[in-house]
């Protein structure tokens, strides 16, 4: 049995759910366009630097989410994924999710489960390690809860996932990884089958000095 993990943003997707949320909410009127969009692009450029607060960039996304009921917020999603998510799906992506349909399949994602697990249900994916919102009687608090999986919070996160299932990343003949981001080698140097989908030019260039797989899905 094969283990295969995906990176979700800029990855499977054709651009970033975390990014699209916002300016989502933005376009909506339900956050301010003049303080919140420039944020956005700012937290935006540094995790593509490398250079992301994560707990920071956790107070601007998810504090949103506790101005308003889950019924609402669940609403606003379905539309957010009418417009912003199913013009970012690619026939390629799925052919990959596909060609991995007997392994354990997991979306491991910085960005929260509550904007990812739609989506990861849409690719067909069974398993979501995401970074979770705070909950309190089905509501959001704006907070975080557990470690966020980010950078070296993905390789943890995942191994304390696999032990509870009573598993070790021994307990799969391959590991793949599949990702765009060089936030992600801690994650992507851990396994067996390290895959660069579409890097950044950090990424390919360790994927290549390493001789990994460099494929694109565009």
């Amino acid at each position: 049995m094969n283990l295969t993990l995906f990176d979700l943003d800029n990855t499977l997707l054709a651009g970033d759910s975390d990014f699209e949320w916002a300016q989502f909410l933005i376009e909506q009127g339900v956050l301010d366009r003049e303080v919140y969009e420039a944020r956005n692009q700012t937290f935006y450029d540094q995790y593509k630097a490398g250079t992301l607060n994560i707990m920071e960039f956790l107070d601007f996304q998810l504090k949103p989410l506790s101005r308003h009921p889950r019924r609402v917020l669940d609403q606003w999603h379905g539309e957010y994924m009418k417009k912003k998510i199913h013009p970012m799906l690619r026939d390629s992506a799925r052919n990959l999710v596909e060609k991995h349909k007997g392994d354990v399949r997991v979306v491991v994602t910085a960005t929260n489960s509550f904007v990812t697990a739609p989506i990861a249900r849409l690719f067909g994916i069974e398993h979501l390690i995401a970074t979770e919102p705070e909950q309190r009687d089905g509501e959001f608090t704006g907070g975080v809860t557990g470690l966020p999986c980010f950078k070296e919070g993905k390789p943890k996160r995942l191994l304390a996932w696999l032990e509870s299932r009573g598993e070790t990343l021994r307990s799969y003949d391959k590991v793949w990884f599949y990702s765009d981001s060089h936030n992600d080698l801690p994650l992507l140097e851990m396994v067996s089958h390290p895959v660069a989908v579409d890097p950044d030019a950090t990424l390919r260039a360790h994927a290549v000095a390493a001789g990994w797989p460099v494929m694109s899905l565009g």
